[in-house]
């Protein structure tokens, strides 16, 4: 049977016999293709591939993304880890220093003699010398820097330079600072010797006794200052790189800083703003002199955006969230903080157009332009006051909100009280 269907038969067809038209032998159409046969044992391209399994497919996926996460997840925590082991062994060091000059005879005194020298050469218009290297050398030169801001005249001395001719920037009066982990230091060691001798030395070191000081050893006048650590930085990091230690004299020198400037000057808050006029802390610390200075930028002021209809308890809830306790209306109104602190308990229920008075107007703020002196300003205010008064008006009260303005446009709002109450002060 299937060598009969195998068999090719002819293809039976008609054709059409035109006469006296030559005659060409017809070209019988291709044979239909042969049924293709494949052995048993023959292997199929889609035999090649399982049965596509999608839940299995989702469940391997799934594995592997979370496994990716887990492994993500722990190489952040042990990230986080290393810092918060350093901040945490820091954190130690510094309770440790505490404690130490908390019920140390050794560390107490060194301290208090430290403090003496530093106020008592100051006074002679002496000045404060640290020198140290390496990592200790830039420890040595923040300490600089904030024994100057406390205006107490202080410089770095780098022990090599002082070698080559920088000792001549020694003067009588000046106390000298040697700053070394160790006690050992080569480069200090070298420099000792050449100190006057009748000049306070201070050394702020990792030991506590004297004994076994190499420093001390060849200058026993020195004044002790420990600054240890609770254990080495080899144990608590597998590596001796300057951390808990620097940190920890950074300490010690900022505790012997502070002091020094509160035994010296009646007021080193006002010291501290005249010797740093610039930066952000310089402009916290700067007297103001204009309207400017005092006005709070409108920018400032957060827009009030509350549930219709809105009610005075509203505004009272966004004058709390304030930082600046105003707060502003989209058409330009705002509402000052004695206002908002003002409201009754019928204000506080009744819709906000209701609340008359909260709210302020241009039309209603007093204008002053931001350049004008804040005497010339409370002048003006009081002025308008004396005014209203003689007028039987109330046009101009401690409540009355100034527009500071800036080529015409308000830049900032100011409370008359809050001009008046500088003024005071």
């Amino acid at each position: 049977m299937a060598n009969r269907q195998l068999e090719h038969r002819p293809v039976q067809n008609s054709a059409v016999f035109v006469p006296g038209v030559d005659q060409f032998a017809a070209v019988p159409p291709p044979s239909p293709p042969s049924p293709s046969v494949h052995p048993s044992t023959a292997v199929y391209l889609c035999d090649q591939f399982e049965e596509l399994d999608l839940k299995q497919v989702g469940r391997r996926l799934s594995r592997h993304a979370t496994n990716g996460v887990a492994e993500h997840h722990a190489s952040l925590e042990k990230r986080l880890h290393s810092a918060l082991h350093v901040l945490n062994t820091e954190a130690t060091a510094l309770r440790y220093i505490t404690r130490l000059y908390e019920s140390d005879p050794v560390a107490r005194d060194g301290f208090c003699r430290t403090i003496e020298v530093i106020t008592r050469h100051n006074a002679e218009k002496g000045k404060l010398i640290i020198i140290g290297v390496g990592k200790s050398g830039l420890i040595a030169k923040k300490l600089v820097a904030t024994f100057n801001s406390l205006a107490i005249p202080t410089i770095f001395l780098h022990p090599t330079e002082a070698l080559h001719g920088d000792l001549g920037v020694i003067g009588r009066h000046d106390t000298i600072m040697f700053i070394t982990y160790s006690g050992r230091t080569q480069e200090l060691l070298s420099l000792l010797p050449h100190i006057d001798a009748s000049l306070p030395v201070i050394l702020l070191t990792s030991h506590t006794r004297p004994e076994g000081c190499d420093f001390i050893r060849l200058r026993p006048d020195t004044i002790l200052l420990p600054a240890p650590v609770h254990e080495s930085e080899t144990t608590s990091f597998g590596v001796p790189a300057p951390t808990t230690s620097t940190t920890v004299a950074l300490a010690v020198g900022d505790a012997v800083a502070i002091t020094a400037a509160k035994e010296i000057h009646s007021n080193v808050t006002r010291v501290f703003a005249k010797h740093h006029p610039g930066g952000a802390i310089g402009a916290a610390y700067r007297r103001p002199e204009t309207t400017r200075d005092i006005a709070l930028p409108l920018h400032e002021i957060p827009l009030f955006e509350a549930r219709q209809p809105a009610t005075g308890a509203d505004v009272l809830k966004a004058g709390y969230a304030s930082k600046c306790g105003w707060v502003r209306l989209k058409d330009g109104r705002v509402a000052s903080p004695s206002r908002i602190k003002d409201l009754g308990n019928e204000e506080l229920v009744a819709r906000l157009e209701h609340v008359a008075g909260l709210f302020v107007t241009r039309d209603d703020m007093l204008s002053i332009c931001g350049s004008t002196n804040l005497r010339r300003a409370v002048d003006f205010v009081i002025s308008n006051m004396k005014q209203a008064s003689d007028d039987g008006e109330d046009v101009c009260n401690s409540r009355t909100v100034l527009a500071v303005l800036e080529k015409g446009e308000i830049m900032g709002v100011l409370e008359v009280g809050e001009l008046l109450n500088w003024n005071e002060s």
